[in-house]
């Protein structure tokens, strides 16, 4: 109830934005477990020079009140009228981390020492900005356990600046958003040629074939043994050859060949086997329920699939995935 009231309220006085500016109605202050010692040995002091009369202790618990009065104001100074701007997310598989690009600068001439970002409960970064009319890029890890399009959460802002008896932070929300892709497990070695395909075309990765069915125009990722290298010779433009075949022998990652498997493991080996195939540079189409996408190849061929089973509709709820270390990137 409380944290649900708390989130509200931030809402509102800190709404989503990707770049906040940072004033006194987004900052607090707070001493830390130090600033609070220090007030006790303040009061012991003063209470040890009352009793004894002793102006010295006094001088001294007066000096150290004088600070305290001061210091909540240099804290706060260093982290208002800092900027916090997104620049980028970048997509990750789930059971990793997932990346955000900050941009921080100067509104003003002051300088901001010991910044601190974090996304809890990861440590976050640590930096300074001090140069004029010059942003300073930071780069922000936030563990994803879920695929999809995942909202993240606020980051916490603070600093401790200058002498680490006050704390002072906000909770900004820049209105980061992830691409989180399926978890790759293992479904053993590609599907060459196990799902029936559409048309009555073949291509051949082993370099054989039946019966010549045609030129077509060259496709990156065509088998180099057909191309038409007589006809380029002759001033055409370059073509493959094609040829009939009663079968699709393209590389196929099919939806129906997982038959027997849950949702969220279908999703995650055809992830695999999209990036098996990419390794093996072999174009690839895939086939899921309501989507086909062509075969083809490349980081934007990747890319395009990824994104597919990424945003495949969630069935049910899914157990977290454990973390996953040296995914392909």
């Amino acid at each position: 109830m409380f944290r649900a009231r708390w989130l509200r309220w931030l809402d509102r006085r800190l709404p989503p934005a990707r770049s906040v500016t940072l004033n006194h109605r987004k900052l607090f202050v707070l001493p830390t477990a130090a600033g609070a010692g220090l007030l006790l040995v303040i009061f012991l002091l003063w209470l040890l020079g009352t009793n004894y009369e002793n102006n010295l202790v006094l001088a001294l618990a007066f000096l150290l009140v004088g600070l305290l009065v001061i210091l909540p104001v240099h804290t706060f100074a260093n982290l208002s009228g800092l900027r916090l701007q997104l620049l980028d997310t970048y997509p990750a598989f789930a059971g990793d981390y997932g990346q955000a690009k900050l941009a921080l600068s100067k509104t003003g001439k002051r300088n901001h020492e010991r910044i601190q970002l974090v996304w809890p409960p990861e440590e976050g970064v640590l930096t300074d900005v001090l140069t004029d009319g010059e942003a300073r890029e930071v780069r922000l890890a936030l563990p994803l356990l879920q695929r999809g399009r995942i909202k993240a959460p606020r980051i916490h802002v603070q600093s401790r600046f200058p002498l680490g008896l006050f704390r002072c932070w906000s909770w900004v929300d820049l209105d980061a958003e992830f691409l989180v892709y399926p978890q790759p497990r293992s479904a053993g070695p590609l599907p060459y040629g196990a799902s029936a395909g559409e048309g009555d075309q073949q291509q051949s990765f082993s370099g054989g074939g039946d019966d010549f069915a045609g030129l077509k125009t060259y496709q990156p990722g065509d088998s180099l043994r057909h191309v038409a290298w007589k006809q380029y010779a002759g001033g055409r433009d370059l073509y493959s050859k094609e040829y009939a075949s009663g079968s699709d022998t393209r590389l196929w990652l099919d939806w129906d060949l997982l038959a027997g498997r849950d949702v969220e493991t279908r999703l995650s080996n055809l992830c695999a086997w999209v990036l098996d195939a990419e390794r093996a540079q072999v174009p690839y189409g895939i086939r899921i329920p309501g989507q086909t996408i062509a075969p083809g190849l490349g980081p934007a061929h990747r890319q395009t699939v990824l994104s597919l089973l990424a945003l495949f509709p969630v069935q049910g709820v899914a157990e977290p995935i454990p973390s996953v270390e040296g995914v392909a990137g």
